[in-house]
């Protein structure tokens, strides 16, 4: 009788978790169900703006809901990334954000980190760095370059986007990689460096195709390399570092999006999906293309160890030739 009694009381215990069981999850509500924020770590108008804008469109219109594009420019990202690291990790707010902020990272003491306090969620595109010299630089390829530089020592100055850029570091990988000594040249972004970099005042520099695109087409610049590990689609006659004989330089300015640690897993996996559906549009590829950007969208698992591995090279870098931030 007993033994009757307890196998009643078992199965009605059962049934009332399984209802309500089934009524948490007939009241838990289908993501998204409102406005999601993509918070960009750059001002509007820029290359990160333009590839936050132009996917976020076609994820928005796949998952149902607005988008809103919350551009945070200042300290390369870092303002965007202490107000991303702080919100719920509810869904509603991610960050896209670029290869600068991880340089800033390793050069600076910030309130978060990005391994730590987010979980990636794609990278979206990359733009990979060119060797650019003025035309008047009489060199025709890296070797000459190389040669050059090491013939007159601490006479040849490269651009870049500032101190402790990726453009800056990028130079001094290259310096470090070929035993040579260079004179940086920093400027408040790539608009304050071109006038110089046009007129010969510096003489090479080390930016993502898109910020020089328009005066490789016109010959205002040369381009001697492209820093990737294969060469590029829209410029396959331009080598690669590694072809011009520097091993293992890659250095790329590239886009990806994260979210605040602790998202639930199936928010991240659909919007991953949502990305890589959206970058295959062809309105999508072809208006990177424009800008000599190439589509990505590699899973989180990856961009997960692409960030591990950025972080680690440039701390490096940064190291190894004393980059401090004044």
């Amino acid at each position: 009788m007993k033994r009757g009694l307890n196998i009643s009381i078992s199965a009605a215990l059962a049934v009332a978790f399984t209802g309500a069981a089934s009524l948490v999850g007939a009241q838990a509500p289908a993501w998204p169900t409102k406005p999601i924020r993509w918070t960009v770590s750059s001002g509007a108008g820029g290359g990160l703006d333009l590839v936050a804008r132009v996917v976020a469109a076609p994820v928005g219109e796949a998952l149902g809901q607005n988008m809103v594009v919350d551009n945070r420019a200042g300290a390369s990202g870092s303002i965007a990334a202490e107000l991303a690291a702080q919100a719920a990790p509810d869904g509603y707010t991610f960050m896209v954000l670029s290869a600068s902020l991880v340089v800033y990272g390793v050069v600076n003491k910030t309130p978060y980190d990005l391994l730590r306090d987010f979980d990636a969620v794609s990278q979206i595109a990359a733009s990979p760095y060119i060797l650019t010299v003025n035309p008047s630089l009489p060199v025709n390829s890296v070797k000459e370059l190389i040669a050059h530089a090491r013939t007159n020592p601490g006479k040849l100055n490269y651009a870049s986007t500032g101190p402790a850029s990726l453009a800056h570091l990028a130079g001094e990988l290259f310096a470090m990689n070929t035993g040579t000594k260079l004179v940086h040249i920093p400027y408040k972004g790539v608009g304050a460096a071109l006038p110089d970099m046009l007129s010969g005042r510096t003489q090479m520099s080390f930016l993502s195709g898109g910020s020089v695109s328009a005066q490789l087409r016109t010959g205002k610049l040369k381009a001697l390399a492209i820093a990737n590990p294969v060469r590029a689609k829209l410029m396959p006659e331009v080598p690669t570092m590694i072809e011009s004989g520097v091993p293992g330089f890659v250095v790329t300015q590239w886009h990806g999006l994260v979210a605040p640690r602790g998202t639930p897993r199936p928010v991240i996996d659909r919007m991953h999906k949502e990305i890589a559906k959206a970058v295959q549009r062809p309105e999508v590829a072809s208006r990177f293309a424009l800008d000599a950007t190439e589509c990505i969208a590699s899973s989180p698992k990856k961009f997960t160890a692409h960030l591990k591995s950025e972080r680690d090279q440039w701390a490096k870098v940064a190291k190894a030739a004393n980059v401090q931030v004044k």
